[in-house]
């Protein structure tokens, strides 16, 4: 079953990287007291993630966090390593909370997961953007298609702020 507004976020454990190397954050840490976008890609450094869907976040990143949001975080079913080498070459970095789920924890617990095996990625997100709210789903915003990034959109994300 996929997460649906109204759900509490499930429990999971991300990796990202710090200024003192790698460190684990609990979607407790994240969610808990706080308003989040957070939108999930396939890939790091693929295409559409790179050309399409995180530029928008790294450009509304003012516009977003003036309409109350707290933290903005990308994450993907990458290593932490991969994760903080796309923050770096993105721009992202310092603005856009990179988190690594690297087993698809979270991707499963949710129900945004998508079985990429035959074109040999494996388990991975569907393209997805949603809002948080103290831990619990307000928006949530799904592409049919993994090469598109029109309905997960920054500018979706802003509509609905």
């Amino acid at each position: 079953m996929t997460i649906a507004p109204g759900n509490p976020v499930p429990d999971a454990t991300f990796k990202t990287m710090t200024a003192d190397g790698a460190a684990n954050v609990t979607t407790g840490e994240l969610f808990a007291g706080k308003k989040v976008v957070i939108f999930g890609v396939p890939g790091a450094f693929t295409p559409t993630c790179s050309m399409n869907h995180l530029p928008g976040f790294i450009e509304n990143h003012d516009a977003i966090l003036a309409k109350g949001i707290d933290t903005i975080a990308v994450v993907s079913v990458n290593d932490h390593h991969v994760m903080n080498a796309w923050a770096k070459a993105s721009g992202g970095n310092g603005k856009i909370q990179f988190l690594a789920d690297g087993n698809a924890d979270f991707a499963k617990a949710t129900g945004l997961d998508l079985d990429m095996s035959k074109g040999g990625m494996g388990t991975r997100f569907r393209r997805f953007s949603m809002i948080v709210d103290d831990g619990v789903v307000t928006q949530l915003n799904i592409e049919e298609m993994p090469g598109k990034a029109d309905i997960s959109g920054a500018a979706r994300i802003l509509e609905q702020l």
